[in-house]
């Protein structure tokens, strides 16, 4: 059985820069990867696009990718991937006999019989072909075989059992691996390509090598594993495993000067890896961009969004829709209940008392006399928004996110909590989500949704203290066990501005806010 490691580093893990790898680099990495002695170096798509950036390893030419290739070329060999659906062959010429030599084609679930086609339409201009079909752990045993009969029709060089999802379990690895081996032409290649979802690629890949084939195998790899989060199977890791136990030579020193010195940098910007949410996506065989998705939302707990997973359409899987991400969520969220008699209710608790809306900026700390001495002297009611206040007595507490009542689950005070949160728990007051926010919230904040519930059981008059706004350059909350990880950038004032402002009641501002539109 022979053994091949395929590195698509510029290609796979271009997804992380959107391919700008810059011409000197993407060229120096093809030379360490060459150095090394990597069997196949993937140098990046071809895809329908205006024009050539030789500084982007995405090209309409075969010939601008052959750019990147060295000179001394060892036993290497070059390839590039194509989809059918964003690729004209009319770009591609035939194989002149140097270069890229193996074109990578691929195909989702439900345009697979023009992928096939596309694929021998390859063959016929001179390259070698592997079909890797998007996401084979959506398909039946049944389909799996349907497909291998029609691929061997074409006789590829190689047929790559792919984990678009990162789904794939030891049991699943199995079964799918001893079929396709069973199943394919006994000349074509079996190739194993696989994501970090479940943080098992090292794990399955050594396992693949145990396995005694009939064929030639190839594991595609990364340098360091870069890829679209959650990343992909680390080239360095399969490469000093198959030197120790399968007699391979591969230099594994000019792998790490090409991570040292061309990937390292961008890991501080998007640290791929293993990570919950894209636990969940594999865990119920999804794209990943409904993990991400549903975690930009900042309001859904990983219980949340693994609750909305389990009512997908089969159908709506395998392609990110967001029209239907938004549907699913939406019908999650607007939870409609009677809350009429807790509003009264409220409403009666209040009376005629001044209100505070406490907000858990780190104003609390740093104008600690200001807030101290407010209370002091307005005696107001007091109610603090999605945490609760160290220094200062609350009366209740407002929760319109799920991760936050999680996180504040035992506190002392009354609690006022929407019905995305929760339906129906100990809490003393549950609320109509469904009437405290508008379709149109770009985001879904808190405060404006405790401020319309003020506004709308007959509060007119509210003051402020914590809401000092979002600053991405310094700590603005009283306690960074608050901070969260949702990337967010200042634009998120101005739109919180606008929505506080549209509801209409008379604020004063305790404490400084970039909320704050006149003192």
């Amino acid at each position: 059985m022979s053994i091949a490691l395929l590195d698509c580093t510029l290609r796979d893990g271009g997804y992380v820069n959107d391919w700008k790898w810059g011409f000197l680099r993407a060229k120096d990495i093809v030379r360490c990867l060459t150095a090394s002695g990597i069997d196949v170096v993937e140098v990046g798509f071809l895809r329908d696009v205006v024009g050539y950036d030789e500084n982007i390893t995405v090209c309409s030419r075969i010939e601008e990718l052959n750019l990147l290739l060295p000179e001394k070329r060892s036993k290497t060999r070059y390839s590039a991937m194509a989809m059918q659906s964003n690729y004209d062959l009319g770009k591609l010429s035939p194989y002149s006999g140097k270069g890229i030599d193996l074109i990578r084609v691929t195909a989702h679930d439900y345009d697979i019989a023009e992928g096939l086609k596309f694929a021998e339409k390859v063959k016929s201009l001179g390259y070698k072909v592997s079909m890797n079909p998007i996401n084979i752990m959506g398909y039946t045993v049944s389909e799996v075989v349907s497909i291998i009969k029609r691929v061997n029709e074409i006789n590829p060089y190689q047929f790559s059992v792919v984990d678009t999802y990162g789904s794939m379990k030891q049991r699943d690895f199995e079964r799918l691996v001893r079929i396709a081996d069973s199943e394919l032409n006994p000349d074509v290649r079996l190739g194993l390509h696989l994501h970090n979802n479940l943080a098992l690629p090292v794990a399955l890949s050594q396992r693949f090598l145990d396995i005694k084939f009939n064929r030639g195998v190839t594991i595609d790899a990364s340098l360091f594993g870069i890829g679209r989060d959650p990343g992909n199977l680390q080239l360095e890791l399969i490469a000093d495993h198959i030197n120790d136990l399968y007699g391979g030579s591969y230099r594994i020193e000019h792998l790490l000067d090409a991570i040292e010195d061309h990937v390292m940098r961008l890991y501080g910007n998007s640290q791929w890896g293993y990570k919950p949410a894209y636990f969940l996506s594999a865990r119920h065989n999804l794209h990943r961009n409904y993990s991400e998705y549903y975690i930009g939302k900042g309001d859904l707990t990983h219980r949340d969004i693994d609750a909305i997973f389990r009512t997908f359409d089969k159908g709506k899987k395998s392609a990110f829709n967001q029209d239907y991400a938004d549907h699913v969520y939406q019908e999650y969220k607007l939870s409609n209940i009677d809350d009429t008699q807790d509003r009264e209710k409220l409403k009666a608790e209040i009376g005629s008392r001044p209100v505070l809306v406490m907000a858990p900026g780190n104003t609390l700390s740093t104008h600690k006399d200001v807030v101290t001495e407010f209370i002091a002297s307005h005696k107001p009611v007091i109610i603090a928004v999605n945490f609760a206040p160290r220094d200062y007595e609350a009366d209740f507490a407002f929760f319109g996110n799920a991760r936050r009542y999680q996180m504040f689950s035992d506190i002392a005070c009354k609690r006022i909590v929407t019905s995305n949160v929760t339906a129906k728990d100990d809490a003393e007051y549950h609320l109509n989500y469904v009437l405290l926010v508008e379709r149109n919230d770009r985001y879904i904040n808190s405060l404006p949704l405790l401020l319309r519930l003020l506004s709308q059981i007959g509060i007119a008059k509210v003051s402020l203290a914590g809401a000092d706004g979002f600053d991405q350059t310094k700590q603005n909350y009283f306690d960074e066990y608050l901070l969260s990880a949702i990337k967010r950038d200042d634009s998120i004032n101005d739109y919180t501005s606008g929505i506080i402002k549209s509801i209409g009641l008379k604020l004063n501002f305790v404490t400084p806010s970039l909320y704050e539109t006149e003192r």
